[in-house]
């Protein structure tokens, strides 16, 4: 069962980042960047998996990224808002290394969560949607660089398209300790699906990713952050432990599968970046 896998999923994202350290459950570990936490035990993770919204859900800051590349004169407005040069990412990268902000993944947001374990002040996490190939070539580099793990949000039916990202890189970033999520089949809103729209779009697209990564795909991302409870009742019945919304405000009874991030827009320089983690969030 995807449930019992969760527990091995998120024990592995953390302790995938970590190298010297003391990886048995219920222990701290930690390196330069990548934040400390306490893993959750067996039992708490079973019980967050069986009943997750039982418990209250603190807001971190969550940055939603698309492409990290110059503009170019065709861009509209309203694209520009979703493209980011390189250099202006490292920048904001750096910044938020500089201010204290410590990087983590959703198994640990989620393991602090259901335990209230250790986690870091100041904690911060990346996430990437639609698979776009800049996000593998000019993105990554600066998260290796900085020791900075992230969450990609793929949309399968760009997989091994001009560019987008190809399977094999997909699976390089699993390999290489970041979260891979599902985005969708090619991005439609959820709140109009079907019955049959559910297998193509959620469960298929969620079958080839856990086949390119060898891992079970527990996070998912809505297409323009877009949700309503039917959707989220859907995916609690396909085995997912949470779910990714913009900046829509949390569902009180749904708060880990409405959890809040904000569009990094491509027109804030770095202090207006921070500026907006600061507030957006509460």
């Amino acid at each position: 069962m995807r449930n019992i896998k969760t527990l091995y999923i998120l024990l592995a994202i953390v302790s995938i980042s970590m190298s010297g350290s003391d990886k048995s459950p219920g222990k701290s570990i930690s390196n330069k960047y990548f934040a400390s936490v306490s893993i959750a035990s067996a039992n708490d993770l079973h019980k967050l998996n069986r009943f997750p919204n039982d418990l209250p859900l603190h807001e971190i800051p969550i940055l939603c990224y698309h492409q990290i590349r110059e503009w170019k004169k065709t861009d509209s407005k309203k694209a520009r808002t979703y493209i980011i040069s390189p250099g202006r990412f490292q920048k904001q990268i750096k910044m938020l290394l500089d201010s204290g902000y410590h990087f983590i993944l959703p198994a640990q947001f989620v393991s602090y969560n259901a335990t209230r374990g250790k986690i870091p002040q100041k904690p911060i996490m990346l996430t990437f949607d639609d698979a776009t190939i800049t996000q593998f070539s000019e993105a990554l580099p600066v998260l290796n660089k900085h020791g900075v793990k992230a969450v990609f949000f793929i949309m399968t039916v760009v997989l091994n398209h001009p560019k987008y990202m190809s399977s094999q890189q997909v699976k390089s970033l699993s390999e290489q300790g970041h979260t891979i999520g599902c985005h969708t089949w090619d991005h439609h809103n959820v709140t109009n699906y079907k019955e049959a729209d559910w297998k193509i779009q959620v469960e298929n697209a969620t079958q080839q990713l856990e086949l390119i990564t060898g891992k079970t795909i527990e996070y998912f991302a809505y297409p323009n952050g877009i949700w309503n409870v039917q959707a989220v009742d859907q995916l609690k019945k396909n085995g997912f432990l949470g779910a990714f919304q913009l900046a829509g405000k949390q569902d009180k009874m749904n708060p880990h599968f409405t959890i809040r991030r904000i569009i990094a827009d491509g027109n804030w320089n770095e202090r207006q970046l921070l500026n907006a983690v600061k507030h957006s969030f509460k």
